[in-house]
């Protein structure tokens, strides 16, 4: 039934009553079937048990004479149930048979060992010329990712607390992402304050100082019309217009810059969509973290790492995550972004040159 993409769910409640660890012992690990996995830990059994064999050298405890120690396997679970909902530490406690300071300490562990062992692994930019042959194949020639922010909730922290308010009027923690024709994040960086612009922190970041330098993606130009065209990356109108970042047009748009738009956007909303399923899986991200600015950006960036992950093992994405997730998202709207309007002139002639590409493509269609 999973293969099919449909998945009988299984409410938490169900096992609501059950509070000992044998909860876990007898009945996670050895009756529930594939489709319960995903819907309460949102990844099959597989995934999870190779998730802790690649966790294992950092999560093993030994037992001492006080206390046996957790598994590895009941750390990832604690630490899996949790992110993949906002649910309280108390919830989670009783279900497992332990204290919340238990289910703190297990996200913060797990997290911390998929970030030190994982993230530089799984969050790689991988083969350039098949993602650009995947965003050829959508319309936009040369195109190593897109590239967007978003916005994490997060409770108002003890210091600077005005810089992480955003203009919706809320704190957050922004999370900058590059993602591949396939909605693979390919470059993160996380933990800018909710106050700060887009296009600010894109030219902080290390990203922007490699592409500046060419030296994120390898030396592969084309030419357009009479110009050449390095491998580029898509953003919104916040970002600014680079010779290798091509945005929208803004203002008055005639038919060939609308033309130039819809391809761009086309392409672009692989990072759109790639937010809305890393949310929808993890959705701890969106609601408020109660976790100290230092550990915020460690399990935001763990999560990232779990949404390449279940991409890479095939794992369904249940339509039911995104309709729980678009109702929680609702009580923290995404700030408007605003375009910065200067540009090179060598990067308007290369969008130029594009407008006029993709014009002459759809006369030939």
């Amino acid at each position: 039934m999973v293969a099919m993409g449909h998945v009988d769910a299984v409410e938490r409640q169900f096992w609501a009553w059950e509070t000992s660890t044998d909860w876990w012992v007898r009945i996670v690990l050895q009756v529930w079937d594939e489709s319960q996995w995903l819907r309460n830990f949102h990844m099959r059994k597989g995934t999870f048990l190779e998730l802790c064999e690649l966790l294992s050298p950092a999560l093993k405890r030994k037992d001492t004479r006080m206390r046996a120690a957790l598994t590895v396997q009941k750390q990832v679970t604690i630490a899996l149930w949790k992110l993949a909902a906002p649910d309280s530490y108390r919830s989670v406690a009783k279900h497992f048979g332990v204290g919340k300071s238990t289910v703190g300490v297990a996200v913060m562990q797990v997290a911390n060992a998929i970030v030190e062992l994982l993230l530089s692994k799984v969050v790689t930019l991988g083969n350039v010329q098949v993602i650009i042959d995947g965003f050829a194949a959508m319309g936009f020639p040369n195109c190593g990712g897109a590239i967007d922010g978003t916005h994490i909730p997060i409770l108002g922290p003890d210091h600077q607390a005005s810089q992480y308010i955003n203009r919706k009027g809320y704190f957050s923690m922004v999370l900058q992402a590059l993602v591949d024709h396939r909605g693979r994040f390919t470059n993160i960086n996380v933990g800018w304050p909710g106050k700060l612009h887009n296009a600010r922190i894109f030219r902080n970041s290390g990203l922007f100082r490699w592409l500046q330098e060419g030296i994120y993606f390898p030396d592969h130009k084309i030419t357009v019309g009479d110009v050449e065209m390095p491998i580029v990356i898509l953003g919104d109108p916040a970002y600014p217009l680079m010779p290798w970042l091509m945005k929208p047009y803004t203002g008055a748009l005639d038919t060939e810059k609308e033309l130039f738009n819809y391809c761009l956007s086309k392409c672009r909303m692989v990072v759109e969509c790639a937010f809305g399923h890393l949310k929808g899986r993890w959705r701890s991200l969106l609601t408020r973290s109660d976790l100290s600015e230092t550990n915020i950006p460690i399990v935001i960036a763990a999560c990232c790492v779990l949404h390449n992950l279940c991409g890479s093992k095939g794992e369904t994405f249940m339509v039911g995550w995104e309709v729980e997730a678009n109702s929680l998202a609702a009580d923290y709207a995404q700030p408007d972004t605003r375009a910065i309007r200067r540009a090179q002139r060598d990067t308007l002639c290369i969008r130029e040159a594009l407008k006029a590409r993709f014009l002459s493509e759809q006369g030939n269609l």
